[in-house]
């Protein structure tokens, strides 16, 4: 059962329903993973949603702030979710398709503008997050498992538009790309889009800060599609919308697709 998929930070799903739509009703992912939706579960506009066929929906979700949804055509059922780092918020939820396969949607923790866990009591967090991340999945080791979501660091050095400058800037510092790779490395994860395209730079996220986002270009790939290495040889066809970036109102981050056949 071949099947598409796409993870895209929404930055207010209520806000950017009709970006949304458009992207259901263009590219028709069979399964949407968003983040950042900022509503609780019940105000998610499905009205419009089911209308495109995404009548299967897995969420957690909180008033103004977090939230994470999985939205798919295909039947789902809810896996669970867990408060990585006992923070309170709506971070991380799973469902499972009819195929056994498990899809992680995940909404790490920004943290914050400072690098040092003393200083910053958010970058603390998210290191907390990425430590209770690998804890997880190092205990109860996944198999026929996806795992998406905005994970706010950029690893590689080809992720981000200039790695000297950004070495002190959090999302690509040396602590968090090592944190990040401990909780990859817990689960066996395999970075599905490097996988498909292995070289060169790719980015998911232009600041907002940028008055000309497209023509600086100082981009960093914060949003990932991992698998399980027993169902990762099944996936293809990675892609990064940048165009959807310069749509009406958009989030400033972009969706990324992946193919699995299975």
């Amino acid at each position: 059962m071949p099947f598409t998929l796409a993870t895209w930070n929404i930055n207010s799903i209520r806000l950017r329903e009709a970006l949304v739509t458009r992207l259901m009703a263009e590219e028709a992912p069979d399964i949407l993973c968003l983040q950042e939706c900022k509503c609780p579960v019940e105000l998610i506009p499905m009205e419009g949603f089911r209308a495109l066929g995404y009548c299967h929906i897995v969420a957690r979700g909180q008033k103004g702030y977090n939230g994470v949804a999985i939205l798919s055509k295909l039947p789902i059922t809810d896996a669970g979710g867990h408060d990585f780092a006992t923070l309170g918020h709506a971070r991380h939820v799973a469902a499972r398709l009819d195929n056994g396969v498990t899809i992680h949607n995940f909404y790490v923790p920004a943290g914050g503008d400072i690098p040092d866990r003393e200083q910053n009591l958010k970058f603390g967090q998210k290191l907390d997050f990425l430590i209770q991340m690998r804890d997880h999945f190092h205990a109860d080791r996944p198999e026929k498992a996806i795992l998406v979501g905005d994970l706010n660091i950029a690893p590689r050095e080809d992720d981000v538009w200039d790695h000297k400058a950004l070495l002190k800037i959090v999302s690509h510092t040396p602590i968090e790309v090592e944190h990040l790779g401990q909780a990859m490395d817990s689960g066996r994860w395999v970075d599905v889009t490097r996988q498909d395209i292995p070289q060169g730079r790719l980015y998911s996220w232009w600041s907002y800060r940028s008055p000309d986002w497209d023509g600086a270009d100082k981009g960093r790939r914060l949003d990932h599609i991992w698998a399980t290495p027993d169902i990762s040889g099944a996936a293809h066809g990675s892609r990064i919308l940048r165009p959807v970036r310069g749509w009406e109102q958009p989030s400033d981050h972009v969706p990324v697709f992946a193919t699995f056949d299975l």
